[in-house]
C-alpha cells in the first residue's frame, strides 16, 4: 500500500434524479481534487435513490449504462478514483451495486449481499466478494447492512484488502425539523456506525464510511414519519487499522459534507506486524460451523 488520501462524501441521493445527483457528484469531486484526494467514496444507491418506487425502470446496466459512463468521465477529468452506489440491471434483474471507476475508466463493482427491510422489494442479493487493486492500495466494499456480517470484511482482508469502503443509505432514525431533532438523529447515526470500527480493528484495515444525508423524497406507501421513508440523517467516518477515528463528520446538523483523511501505510504495517495480528493467529479449522446451511427444509 502507498500513502492514500481519501474523501468520504455524505450527500443526498434524490429519488429517481440521476442527472441531478451526478452533477452534485461532479461538484464534490472538484472539491476533492482540489484537496488532492486520491479516492472518493459516495453513499450506497446515491445515483438513483434508495428504494425508489420505479427502481426497475431507472436501473441501468453496468458498466455500459449512462451513469457509469458519466462517472468515468468525472473520474478522468478530476484524476480521481470514485466509488458510488446505483441500481444495476442485468437480464431484467436489479442489484444494489457500488461501482468503482478511475481516471482510466471502469474498474469493477460490488453487489450488496444481504438486503435489509424493504430492499427485498426492489433488489436481488449479490453472490461475490471482490477486492480491487486501484494502484495506491487494494480496496473492498461492504455495503450498509452487509457490515453487520463480520465474515464479509474478514474475507476481503484475507483476499488482500488494505481499505474497507462502507457506503450506506441507512435510515437510522427519523427526525423532526428542529435543531434538537437533527442533532439527536445525527448523534444516533454516529453512535450506531461507531460499532463498525471493529471491522477495521479486527482485520487491521483502514475503513471509510459514508451515509446519505437528507430527505431524498417521500414515499406514498408509508406514513410521512415512517422509519422506511428515505430520510437519512447522514454520517461519515474514517478509521485506522487500529480502530481509531482518523476523521469524522459533525454531529449537530443533517447536511451534506465531505471529510478527508490520509491513510498512512506505516500504520497498516505496524498493526499487521503485531504478535496478535488476528489474520495470523486465527484458527480457521475451528470455524466449519460458519459454512453449514442453517436453513431446514
Amino acid at each position: 500500500m502507498q500513502a492514500t488520501r481519501v474523501a468520504a462524501v455524505s450527500m443526498n441521493g434524490l429519488l429517481g434524479e440521476p442527472d441531478r445527483v451526478l452533477n452534485a457528484i461532479d461538484g464534490w469531486c472538484e472539491r476533492a481534487a482540489a484537496a488532492k484526494v486520491d479516492l472518493a467514496l459516495f453513499p450506497e444507491l446515491v445515483v438513483h435513490g434508495h428504494c425508489t418506487p420505479n427502481t426497475w425502470e431507472v436501473a441501468e446496466p453496468v458498466p455500459d449504462g449512462p451513469s457509469v459512463r458519466r462517472l468515468c468521465e468525472i473520474a478522468r477529468r478530476h484524476g480521481l478514483t470514485i466509488s458510488a452506489g446505483l441500481s444495476e440491471k442485468e437480464r431484467d434483474i436489479v442489484y444494489n451495486a457500488q461501482v468503482l471507476v478511475g481516471p482510466a475508466g471502469y474498474i469493477g463493482k460490488q453487489r450488496k449481499l444481504h438486503l435489509s427491510r424493504d430492499e427485498v422489494n426492489h433488489y436481488k442479493g449479490g453472490r461475490e466478494i471482490v477486492v480491487f487493486d486501484i494502484g495506491r492500495c487494494k480496496v473492498g466494499t461492504v455495503i450498509c447492512y452487509d457490515n453487520q456480517f463480520p465474515e464479509i470484511a474478514r474475507v476481503l482482508a484475507l483476499r488482500g484488502a488494505d481499505v474497507l469502503l462502507m457506503p450506506h443509505a441507512a435510515r437510522f432514525k427519523p427526525w423532526p425539523d428542529t435543531p434538537e431533532g437533527e442533532a439527536n438523529a445525527r448523534r444516533h447515526s454516529h453512535a450506531f456506525v461507531s460499532l463498525y470500527a471493529l471491522r477495521a480493528r479486527e482485520n487491521s484495515c483502514f475503513a471509510v464510511l459514508t451515509d446519505q444525508a437528507g430527505r431524498a423524497g417521500t414515499l406514498d406507501s408509508y406514513p410521512p414519519d415512517h422509519e422506511n421513508q428515505p430520510h437519512h440523517a447522514g454520517v461519515a467516518i474514517v478509521w485506522g487499522p487500529d480502530g481509531e477515528v482518523l476523521a469524522a463528520a459533525q454531529q449537530e446538523r443533517v447536511r451534506e459534507e465531505m471529510i478527508v483523511a490520509d491513510l498512512d501505510p506505516l500504520l497498516l504495517a505496524r498493526e499487521r506486524s503485531l504478535a496478535n495480528y488476528m489474520l495470523r493467529t486465527r484458527r480457521p479449522e475451528l470455524f466449519a460451523e460458519l459454512v453449514r446451511d442453517q436453513v431446514s427444509c
